[in-house]
């Protein structure tokens, strides 16, 4: 292999089996106020969303008019600092997904910045970059997809779907390209051998090991995480877990990691932002948000977590009603008909993400006098 053409060697780690100890994440505070950040905390962040919109246009008759639109993401603010791990929380359809296809520009934003710190420094609106200056920047973002078993093209070998980046974007030789397929499996616990054999051949796990060796192929600095273990086992989701972290740590990579399981989120995340219906509720530290939420909707996804000690069981919150239709949103708080402490103010007016404490905020209007029950440690 040429020397130098990959910015700095890959270490290996072990097998299948590896990484079976505990890799709980801890972190100091930080600061997830919407408001524009200082200038030195800026230039910690790697990611900057400001106001990230995406609205869906919702057509009717033989014209195909536009009637309404869907705010699947609806002014979502958020940072993400080099080397950490944000994690989006939330019921399914609450925008996860689609605020991490915005960033990627896999699906262009309705309106807001996504500000991106690429590695010559400079920072970029990723909404609005054009067409020929997204491409190279996309070697600094990439995604781990969701389901191993449908993003991996039957009909190709290992081999051709991890170098497919490396081909895409014209890197390296064949000859360096095999080097650098057999060295990237290796990374992720796979032997070099089976980059000739095809996706049915392998278990999930396996085929996970394969999207995360695609998405490394280029050395991205930001990596999204769309639910990369929600269709797997519990056995093999930790070690699934445990390799990204290890990974996280050998690479300094940066995780946008989209997620609804909140065990989890708790062992991989630095921060954890919630969202519903578009919108980001509260964002804090992962400790500081389990064990002292300052939301509503927080209080009661955190009482569904399983708990193995029967002492430990808590009272489970079931929320009435339904969630609320992004097409057609009700006044004030989004939460307000589901909620057990909603008051008048929540029907009429619109909650700001407010910070509530040191690198704690919320949206709602009585976060600062509710005390609302966590999870135990």
């Amino acid at each position: 292999m040429t020397p130098g053409w990959f910015p700095f060697p890959l270490p290996r780690l072990g097998g299948e089996g590896q990484g079976e100890g505990s890799h709980h994440r801890t972190s100091g505070p930080r600061d997830p106020h919407p408001d524009p950040l200082p200038g030195r905390e800026r230039e910690r962040n790697l990611l900057d969303v400001r106001g990230l919109k995406k609205h869906f246009p919702i057509q009717k008759g033989f014209l195909r008019r536009v009637v309404g639109h869907v705010r699947a993401v609806d002014d979502v603010s958020f940072h993400v600092e080099e080397g950490e791990t944000l994690s989006l929380v939330g019921e399914s359809g609450c925008g996860k997904t689609t605020t991490a296809r915005c960033i990627l520009r896999a699906l262009t934003p309705t309106a807001g910045e996504i500000r991106f710190r690429a590695d010559d420094g400079t920072v970029l609106d990723v909404a609005t970059l054009p067409k020929g200056r997204l491409r190279p920047l996309r070697r600094q973002m990439q995604m781990i997809f969701q389901d191993p078993f449908s993003s991996l093209n039957p009909r190709r070998t290992l081999g051709d779907i991890v170098a497919e980046p490396l081909v895409a974007n014209g890197v390296g030789s064949r000859h360096e390209r095999i080097e650098r397929v057999a060295e990237l499996l290796r990374l992720v616990g796979l032997r070099p051998e089976y980059m000739r054999r095809y996706p049915h051949a392998f278990s999930g796990g396996q085929r996970q090991r394969v999207g995360i060796a695609r998405a490394l192929a280029l050395n991205p600095r930001l990596v999204v995480a769309d639910e990369p273990v929600s269709a797997l086992d519990v056995s093999v989701q930790a070690q699934i877990l445990n390799l990204m972290l290890d990974l996280q740590a050998q690479l300094r990579l940066t995780y946008l990691f989209v997620a609804h399981d909140l065990s989890v989120v708790k062992h991989v995340s630095d921060r954890v932002a919630v969202m519903y219906v578009g919108r980001i509720v509260e964002s804090a530290p992962t400790e500081r948000l389990f064990t002292a939420p300052r939301h509503p909707y927080t209080e009661a996804l955190l009482s569904a977590v399983p708990k193995p000690d029967p002492r430990l069981r808590a009272q489970r919150i079931v929320l009435e009603g339904e969630v609320a239709d992004a097409a057609n949103p009700p006044s004030g708080c989004y939460f307000h008909p589901r909620c057990p402490y909603a008051v008048d103010v929540c029907r009429t007016e619109t909650p700001a993400l407010e910070e509530i404490a040191p690198g704690h905020a919320a949206r709602c209007h009585r976060a600062r006098e509710l005390t609302l029950r966590g999870v135990s440690r």
